[in-house]
């Protein structure tokens, strides 16, 4: 086995091979986030950029270069890319081996009082499965200290999964990696002399026991990515601004930002995520505007539903600023979450035209509630991702809008129906390079259908439909299935007056029920699919029934509109 894995290990460029090694940091089995990875590697100096291309960008390649390579395996894979990934125990083994003989990485976890090596340390990773305090901070009591080890003043890389520290930091002028994400016990204290870290470049931390970021957060001329996603910071501090080389802030939505910062971080090239709550808070989304290295933000809304009253015009007025942001489109992804309420209020897209051309190849709206597909939603000429969650109608020329998108391969809806309680998919419908579609209906009454032709490129479909009573899908039964020519992968989500079965089969089902009316439709369209397919149903209990008019119905009462 040593054998073949060093045949695969020294068959990929000296890059990768590099890249791969550094995976020996995390434990076993864990989950390692790409991004998180990726701007660990940039802060490192593994990635040189490329002429018109960023540092990430060029990360990604190399992320799934090594998936395609199977030296790691793909996490959470959505729209066709891998959020996350993990190293196998016998690939992880094997590249610990590789990065200890040749002193890349050096483990510590713990299981001794004393830390001794005699080999300067370059990258450290500490992890404490004995209960033992194993950490790499000043000992003033009991605890172990490992600073007091000379060979640790060149250590430039520091991951600690660890119990909880009891003081504060000792200085590390070489240190440009900081993961305390899995040290939980981290306190505001232990903070206090990050200034005399000047070299850092990355810095993530993630406990709840952490309140807020020292003002001498700002010293750190080098910075490069701030991760503070799960801690308990309600405000970062106005020094922020002095962080001229952050391009990655990662925070949790309802953390603050002191009035006229955001328009200061001239080098953000990715923030995630930014939290709405009021109109005036929306009045900050200007801001974004300014950075003109901005490639990817992710928003969210969240509106006080208890204040019915001002909610419409606060979220329509936040929607506007968003509209601003659309149309200036210097993004590449832009995500807009709006957190669900029990009261719907739609809004209109149309003011959001962006100018040509336009950048964006992600755009993901959820929760955000809208009367239909804008007309400009045709002329995104490089969008790669569209995410619509929800269209309360999907009309025929809202199907001929996306259809019509050149560049299209993952498209996501969430529609209460269609007109006439009917939608159709013609060959003539465009989707020319769409390869994944999933379809949500999230009220009853809607007959789909896909006709010759259409979605010629669609290789994997998944379905969520109301299924009480056969009226659910308005007279459809196997949705012309056999019609989508390229298709592979087939999966159907059916709510209705049935149990929980996660591998439901209809062909095993004694109840003669409309679940099964409608799954059995389905299954045997697809046995007359001349591609061999992979199809999995599942079932959840659902007894809510109502049929999409009834909704539209009691908006349009609501709102005193009229929606189509």
């Amino acid at each position: 086995m040593t054998a073949i894995l060093s045949m695969s290990y020294f068959d990929i460029a000296h890059h990768l091979r590099t890249c791969l090694l550094y995976l020996s940091v995390f434990l076993e089995e864990y989950e390692i986030e790409k991004q998180c990875l990726i701007n660990r590697w940039i802060a490192e100096g593994f990635i040189h950029k490329e002429e018109g291309r960023t540092k990430y960008e060029i990360g990604e390649d190399y992320f799934n270069d090594l998936i395609n390579r199977s030296m790691i395996q793909p996490v959470n894979v959505k729209y066709g890319q891998a959020k996350a990934c993990r190293v196998h125990d016998i690939i992880l083994d094997y590249i610990k081996c590789m990065a200890a003989e040749k002193n890349f990485v050096t483990l510590y976890n713990g299981a001794q009082h004393v830390f001794s090596t005699k080999r300067k340390v370059r990258r450290l990773c500490v992890s404490n499965h004995t209960g033992l305090y194993a950490t790499i901070w000043e000992d003033t009591g009991e605890n172990v200290t490992i600073w007091e080890d000379l060979m640790l003043s060149h250590v430039r890389s520091v991951t600690i999964f660890a119990e909880p520290v009891k003081t504060s930091l000792l200085p590390s002028t070489a240190l440009r990696v900081l993961d305390l994400g899995g040290c939980r016990g981290i306190q505001d204290h232990h903070l206090a002399s990050i200034d005399t870290l000047f070299h850092l470049k990355y810095l993530r931390l993630s406990s709840r026991s952490i309140t807020k970021l020292p003002e001498k957060i700002g010293e750190l001329q080098y910075l490069q990515t701030l991760d503070v996603r799960g801690t308990r910071i309600k405000e970062l501090p106005s020094t922020i601004t002095k962080l001229q080389r952050l391009s990655h802030l990662y925070a949790d939505w309802d953390i603050r930002f002191p009035d006229g910062v955001i328009g200061q971080m001239h080098s953000l090239e990715e923030m995630r995520e930014y939290g709405v709550e009021s109109y005036e808070q929306g009045k900050s989304l200007q801001e974004f505007n300014k950075l003109t290295k901005l490639r990817t933000l992710k928003i969210k809304l969240d509106f006080d539903s208890r204040k019915d009253l001002e909610r419409p015009r606060q979220a329509e007025g936040s929607h506007t600023y968003v509209g601003i942001l659309v149309s200036s489109c210097n993004l590449y992804n832009l995500y807009i979450t709006e957190a669900p309420v029990e009261n719907m209020y739609p809004m209109s897209l149309d003011s959001w035209h962006p100018t040509a051309p336009c950048s964006l190849q992600k755009l993901c709206l959820e929760g955000c509630v809208i009367c239909k597909v804008p007309n400009w939603m045709a002329s995104l000429g490089n969008l790669v991702v569209l995410k619509l969650r929800y269209i309360l109608c999907l009309r025929p020329e809202d199907v001929e809008i996306l259809g019509a998108i050149p560049s299209l391969l993952f498209l996501l809806l969430a529609t209460a129906g269609g007109t006439n309680g009917r939608i159709t998919v013609h060959g003539r419908n465009g989707f020319r390079c769409l390869k994944y579609l999933y379809l949500d209906f999230f009220r009853c009454g809607t007959a789909l259908e896909f006709q010759v032709g259409s979605m010629p490129k669609l290789e994997h479909v998944k379905l969520k439909l109301r299924m009480h009573k056969r009226e659910c899908l308005n007279g459809a039964s196997d949705l012309g299935i056999q019609h989508l020519s390229a298709l592979s992968k087939v999966e159907v989500e059916i709510r209705g007056n049935c149990m929980r079965d996660s591998n439901y089969d209809p062909t095993e089902e004694k109840k003669d029920d409309a679940v099964r009316w409608v799954a059995s439709a389905i299954n045997s369209a697809i046995m007359t699919h001349p591609n061999s397919l992979t199809i999995r149903f599942e079932t959840w209990r659902d007894d809510y029934c109502e049929r999409f008019e009834c909704l539209l119905r009691r908006l349009n009462q609501r709102t005193g509109g009229s929606i189509d």
